[in-house]
């Protein structure tokens, strides 16, 4: 497959594998670009399965991988489970989507993220927030009532640790990597001006992202700083028949059972046909997001295939013209 799915808002265009722009219609156009989680939160993934993932992903139409974060459930390191999908990919963007900052020792994130930034060749989107399970403080002795004010410390100590270069690999011209900030409280959005280079999205439909994009934006302005937030998605998506569809929706039952009944909410935004996952693609670019990763709920590598056939297809949508929002 030679190329991607890209939104524009003047053409329908695509992003070949190499990063080019199809055509001359699409130079100075502004492109959506979607990528593909890997299925290592899913109980029982087993290691061959994610590596397939990732060789997968990478031969397109997608533009990245990204990770989910959990300690007390069945699920891989996200930074482990990333330097595995550098390993035997070349062209995709790794990502965090997002991985829980204020548990980890500062110095060894900052390592983590700068080792597997250089291993790839400078492909790490750092996606970061403070996370919203106890169990996970609990489990690694981290105190969880703290953990804002500890996240903010966090957030101007990685980048002198990067700065200095004592600490873990050089990263020299390829510099550090992006770093994205998650989250939903208005401390967010200021973060992600003070100490960012854009904002994720933890999910839900486009209206929401929508709301959210324009708080980072604003905030962004507030501050002062040059150019927009860079600005990802995220949403879950399961393809099939109703035995795949309702796999899917129980995982993300149990996967999401900590917010109690509103994991009902959650599971009503399962993306399940081609069509909604249009509809939601066009949604999210209409709102001016840049990148969209899309978690799938079963480990099949079907799902992956039926994914990209579905973004693949999806060349001839074109978003409103006019200016990015």
């Amino acid at each position: 497959m030679k190329g991607t799915l890209s939104i524009s808002n003047l053409d329908s265009c695509l992003l070949w594998a190499d990063g080019r722009l199809a055509g001359d219609t699409c130079e100075g156009a502004w492109v959506m670009r979607v990528g593909v989680g890997l299925p290592s939160t899913i109980p029982g993934c087993r290691g061959e399965t994610l590596i397939a993932w990732a060789r997968r992903a990478e031969a397109g139409p997608f533009t990245s991988v990204a990770e989910l974060d959990r300690v007390v459930y069945d699920a891989y390191d996200p930074f482990v489970a990333l330097s595995a999908a550098a390993a035997v990919t070349g062209r995709i963007r790794l990502a965090t989507n997002i991985a829980i900052a204020p548990i980890r020792n500062t110095a060894l994130l900052a390592r983590s993220a700068a080792s597997l930034h250089a291993l790839s060749g400078g492909r790490l989107t750092l996606g970061l927030a403070v996370g919203a399970r106890q169990e996970d403080y609990e489990a690694v002795g981290a105190h969880y009532a703290s953990r804002g004010s500890r996240f903010v410390a966090q957030m101007s100590d990685l980048r002198d640790v990067w700065e200095e270069q004592r600490i873990g690999p050089r990263l020299g011209a390829l510099g550090a990597p992006q770093l994205m900030l998650g989250g939903s409280s208005d401390a967010t959005f200021a973060r992600v001006a003070r100490y960012a280079d854009g904002y994720m999205h933890g999910g839900g439909p486009p209206r929401a992202f929508a709301r959210a994009a324009d708080k980072a934006r604003a905030a962004w302005l507030d501050l002062g700083r040059s150019g927009m937030p860079a600005l990802w998605g995220q949403g879950y998506f399961a393809l099939g028949d109703a035995t795949t569809v309702e796999a899917g929706a129980r995982y993300m039952r149990e996967y999401y059972a900590f917010t109690g009944p509103f994991a009902e909410k959650i599971v009503e935004g399962l993306l399940t046909t081609p069509q909604a996952i249009a509809q939601f693609l066009r949604g999210y670019a209409d709102a001016g997001c840049d990148e969209v990763a899309l978690f799938p709920t079963t480990t099949s590598l079907d799902q992956l295939e039926r994914l990209a056939d579905v973004v693949a297809g999806l060349s001839s949508v074109e978003a409103p013209p006019g200016e990015r929002p």
